[in-house]
């Protein structure tokens, strides 16, 4: 499995035997690849990038250099779950970079969706860049490349969003040991691996994180207020066992506000809007039909707990007409 391509009779990994067969035959791939180099990952704490992360810590240890850039836009608790799993738990040679401030400060006052994508984008090679910089010896580049970017790149549906936009001066050789498997195998092989579940079926989430669904400039108030109610939304999808069963739901902090009533008083605060989807390949998407009582008791916690919130709205819109993401 040296090769780009994957082949056209290679067996879905769909149980542990085969998943652990994938992990020997790459670790043995990977110590040939990469000798007695440092390799270098930006390591998200998404299932690609923690899988690749794994398999090489397994195949070459200390040579892999992890940097983990917060740029203000993750969950609730997901920087600390990197550095529980990564560096207290995997031992992990992890390099941890909070530039949430660096983000926000040139997101401050941009509207335009494009325009805040390619801000985040661009700031993050920069970032990485930088640390990159900082490291001796480093001569290769690994990246949770897997099989459905190729083929989205290769038919122009979008950019390969691994690949390139380094700086000309960071020459590395790309290592890619999980770019010839699905989204689903990537999961197996990562579960063999002994990543946590919270980790390996962690839902999709966007390059940008809550950057896209905090709509508008971004505020660090009301960017507060998304991850707050995110969290709300993701512990009570898990207490009433739709964690597995529906494919995406998050929040979203529109820049407007409405007049409510708080403790007697008037309220001019945010709304928050919860989306909740099923889909099996993303092009189209149903709306789950969440309980009424579960919906009441979200209201409550959220209108309580979320400081500057006095709204709770459904998204109950499929796909088409609206997109999965907001923004």
């Amino acid at each position: 499995m040296a090769n780009d391509r994957r082949p056209d009779d290679m067996v879905r990994i769909t149980t542990p035997e085969l998943a652990n067969a994938f992990i020997e035959e790459q670790v043995a791939l990977l110590k040939q690849q990469i000798g007695d180099r440092k390799v270098l990952l930006a390591l998200s704490g998404g299932v690609d990038s923690s899988v690749v992360a794994a398999l090489l810590i397994k195949a070459v240890g200390q040579q892999l250099v992890c940097v983990h850039v917060n740029h203000g836009l993750l969950r609730k608790g997901e920087p600390e779950q990197v550095i529980e799993v990564f560096r207290n738990q995997m031992k992990a040679n992890l390099i941890y970079v909070d530039a949430t401030d660096r983000f926000l400060d040139k997101l401050a006052g941009v509207n335009d969706p494009e325009t805040k994508r390619k801000i985040i984008g661009n700031e993050f090679i920069e970032v990485f860049a930088e640390e990159a910089r900082k490291l001796d010896g480093v001569e290769c580049l690994a990246q949770g490349t897997i099989w459905p970017d190729i083929l989205e790149s290769e038919n122009g549906i979008k950019a390969h969003h691994n690949a390139g936009g380094l700086p000309e001066d960071l020459k590395f050789e790309l290592v890619e040991p999980v770019k010839v498997l699905f989204k689903d195998e990537v999961r197996m092989v990562g579960t063999c691996l002994g990543l946590p579940d919270s980790m390996v079926f962690r839902q999709p989430f966007p390059g940008p994180g809550l950057g896209v669904r905090c709509p508008g400039a971004i505020t660090r108030d009301r960017l507060e207020a998304v991850r707050e109610s995110d969290a709300i939304l993701r512990e009570e999808f898990a207490k009433n066992g739709l964690e597995g069963k529906v494919w995406q739901y998050f929040t979203v902090v529109p820049d407007f506000k409405s007049t409510g009533i708080k403790d007697g008083n008037r309220a001019f605060e945010w709304s928050v809007i919860i989306r909740a989807v099923n889909t099996t390949d993303a092009m189209t998407a149903e709306v789950e039909n969440i309980p009424f009582e579960l919906m009441q008791h979200l209201v409550k916690r959220i209108t309580s707990e979320v400081k500057g919130v006095n709204r709770v709205l459904y998204d109950f819109t499929p796909k088409p007409t609206g997109t999965i993401e907001f923004e």
